[in-house]
């Protein structure tokens, strides 16, 4: 299944510390990374197993979500 990544989020390579060439994270991947602290923060009364997949769950439908937003 194909998802839309939005492309690279950080595009520049040979930026310090990053191989020439390097691409990076996705944005999908980012937008996910920024909403999975707000998600996991939610979650103190469950399991650290069951609180991580939640999370991962849960950032990744955030950041679809956006994705799809920016595409309007």
């Amino acid at each position: 299944m194909s998802k839309n990544t939005g492309g690279q989020a950080f595009p520049e390579s040979g930026a310090r510390g990053m191989a020439a060439g390097g691409e990076g994270m996705t944005l999908r991947d980012y937008f996910a990374a920024k909403a999975a602290g707000a998600v996991w923060a939610n979650l103190s009364d469950m399991s650290v197993d069951s609180a991580a997949s939640v999370t991962a769950k849960f950032a990744y439908k955030i950041a679809d979500a956006m994705l799809k937003e920016r595409e309007k």
